[in-house]
């Protein structure tokens, strides 16, 4: 029986043709070109199994092929178009990818928006060239240098040369962001002022305010984006200041600030690099480097500025706008705070307690003085209250108290005969 097994196992083992070698050297030659012509026929090495493989037909499981992260990249970035704006890695999401419409063909008269300032105002270039790419009535013009600001004005002077940019491209609205590059020592005369001191400031603001005033002095309006948290936690607070130096300059030369700050911190007012974006969806806004903006922030910014932009550039926005529309379109120039009218308070000396039956704004002549009618207008107006009745509970008369009027006594109603009940039990009687 042993002998059985032992010729069942050779059996099984045994290839299905045999190949009789008439030498050891044959075999091993023959060994060695066999995976040579397979490779060479794009065939597979065949498997080697064991004596209870080859017995009961176990075979291992093909494992998928891996692809390198490098490959695998190139795929997802060539096979799908548009702009990555998802997170890759972070919180173990997905790379998320929007499709960037193209941009239509641009009117020849079309309203120029022109953005100017530093690396930030390239970013928002970008931003706001995808906002109106639908907008044929609208183009973005972004004149920027990364490296600028009002403090080295020997490398790049913005209030010098700011009317001569307006002139060439003739803009429709002018929007700015700068800022950025100016927690630096700034030469004040013949000194060197550290950043924020007294003269830094003054010089600082006098420059933003030329800056400003040349803008509006060439009949443009002016919109000025402020600049966002970075990553360093020493800019913040020097960013939180510059924003309140743009906002007082443009708000007293007649333009409008934009605060975009909100927009890029979390909950507790800390830098936020991933956040969402203005769809709502968590993406990462901020480089590595925590300072410059990815596309999703771009296109953020872009997001803050689009509402006064269109409020500012009207029927030129709209996606089927005609070249005819936009010749005799006025540019709608930014209202001046100290301009708008505001409701006056309600007064409680108001009767009616209405605030009146007029228009908002208009001009109504106050009625001459009425005498006081009834208790109610005394004691709203004057605080008088009425006299208290004698008796009751809120007369509090001390010393010769008022005599307390008593009701006269009534009498005792008479008795009255009661009328005999009517019997109705049906009683037999006697």
């Amino acid at each position: 029986m042993a002998t059985l097994w032992v010729l069942l196992a050779a059996a099984v083992a045994a290839p299905p043709s045999a190949v009789v070698f008439s030498s050891h050297a044959e075999a091993q030659l023959f060994k060695r070109k066999q995976p040579e012509e397979r490779a060479q026929k794009g065939e597979k090495p065949q498997e080697r199994r064991g004596f209870f493989q080859r017995l009961f037909g176990i075979r291992k499981k093909e494992e998928p092929e891996e692809q390198s992260p490098r490959t695998a990249k190139r795929r997802s970035a060539d096979g799908l178009p548009g702009v990555s704006t998802g997170l890759a890695g972070v919180g173990g999401g997905a790379v998320v990818t929007r499709e960037r419409e193209p941009e239509v063909a641009k009117l020849d008269n079309a309203r120029v928006v022109l953005v100017v300032g530093d690396f930030l105002a390239s970013g928002l270039g970008e931003g706001l060239v995808e906002a109106f790419a639908q907008s044929p009535g609208v183009r973005v013009v972004a004149r920027s240098d990364g490296s600028s600001g009002f403090v080295r004005n020997d490398h790049y002077d913005w209030p010098a040369k700011i009317a001569e940019i307006i002139a060439e491209e003739k803009p429709a609205v002018v929007i700015a962001a700068l800022g950025s590059n100016d927690r630096q020592q700034m030469t004040v005369g013949d000194n060197r002022e550290k950043a924020r001191t007294d003269a830094w400031n003054a010089e600082y603001q006098a420059r933003a305010k030329a800056f400003a005033d040349n803008v509006r002095g060439a009949g443009v309006p002016l919109l000025w984006m402020g600049v966002p948290s970075f990553k360093p936690g020493a800019m913040n607070a020097d960013m939180i200041a510059f924003n309140d130096i743009y906002r007082g300059v443009v708000e007293q030369a007649g333009g409008e600030f934009i605060d975009i700050w909100d927009g890029f911190v979390d909950e507790n007012g800390a830098f936020m690099p991933v956040g969402p974006d203005m769809n709502g969806q968590r993406v990462r806004l901020r480089g590595s480097d925590g300072i410059n903006m990815t596309a999703a922030g771009k296109r953020k910014m872009a997001f803050y500025a689009e509402k006064p932009l269109n409020r500012l550039l009207g029927s030129a926005v709209a996606p089927s706008v005609a070249p005819a529309v936009l010749d005799g379109a006025p540019v709608i120039q930014p209202l001046n705070p100290a301009d708008i009218d505001r409701t006056a308070p309600i007064a409680l000396a108001d009767p009616q307690l209405d605030g009146g039956g007029h228009l908002l704004g208009a001009r109504v002549e106050k009625p001459a003085a009425q005498p006081l009618g009834i208790p109610v207008e005394r004691l709203v107006r004057e605080g008088i209250a009425p006299p208290a009745h004698a008796g009751r509970a809120d007369d509090f008369a001390v010393g010769g108290a008022r005599p307390v009027a008593t009701a006269a006594p009534i009498a005792p109603a008479e008795p009255q005969p009661l009328a005999a009940a009517q019997d109705t039990t049906g009683a037999v009687r006697n």
